[in-house]
């Protein structure tokens, strides 16, 4: 597992749960967005340059890692991250910083893992879009990147759980009725829901429709009582 060195003035490596600085998640940006540069056509060469690679971004990151975390069963790190640096899960150049990344991804993954498993609440990466954005439309990067981990990793998706339609319908509310096909339960949970008005509220669908699902596929053990006393 890669770590960051620590610095000349010999602060303190931050541990693996602390949240990214805003340095950090600078970072984490411009190396997802280097993986979208086209590769070097070598001189000389005349055939087609090669296949860019298609790397989650930020928004789509978090939701991607709030999905992988909420597996019923937890998804080794080799198969959910192979697919960060490419959604298809192509290897990263030569040369390219990869345990740069995995490093500031790991720390993002064991966050919110803290955070799920706890209950608690977490800050989703969602960023404002321009004035006259719709709620629902600003959080669509991150539930399509929630959907990817469900695409891939679909265990929480087989659960048969009438109390994981509702938190479902909360997130994929974002989408065009028409992407969801096969999914008439889901629709029409859907369409009870009132869309959100303000983006405060549909952040808040976020955090609460994914700790609602971890009730479904993490649920925490409950507390014995002690035996009482012949």
């Amino acid at each position: 597992m890669a770590r960051f060195a620590a610095s000349d003035d010999n602060r303190a490596m931050p541990a693996l749960t602390d949240p990214l600085t805003d340095d950090e998640l600078h970072t984490l940006e411009q190396l997802l967005d280097q993986l979208t540069a086209p590769p070097p056509r070598a001189r000389g060469k005349t055939a087609a340059p090669a296949e860019t690679l298609e790397p989650l971004d930020l928004m789509m990151l978090d939701g991607y890692l709030c999905g992988v975390l909420l597996q019923p069963r937890p998804v080794p790190l080799a198969q959910w991250f192979r697919h960060v640096p490419d959604v298809d899960g192509r290897a990263a150049p030569a040369g390219y910083p990869l345990a740069e990344l995995q490093a500031l991804v790991e720390r993002r993954h064991a966050e919110l893992d803290r955070a799920i498993a706890q209950r608690q609440w977490f800050d989703p990466w969602v960023f404002e879009l321009e004035d006259d954005a719709e709620p629902l439309e600003t959080v669509m990067p991150w539930v399509a990147g929630f959907a990817t981990a469900m695409e891939l990793f679909p265990a929480l998706m087989r659960i048969d759980s009438t109390e994981s339609l509702e938190p479902l319908a909360v997130l994929y509310a974002a989408f065009d009725p028409e992407d969801l096909e096969d999914a008439d339960a889901l629709l029409e949970a859907i369409a009870s829901l009132e869309p959100p008005a303000e983006l405060a509220d549909a952040v808040e669908g976020l955090v609460n429709s994914t700790l609602l699902l971890a009730d479904v596929s993490r649920p925490q053990p409950v507390a014995r009582r002690p035996a009482a006393n012949p």
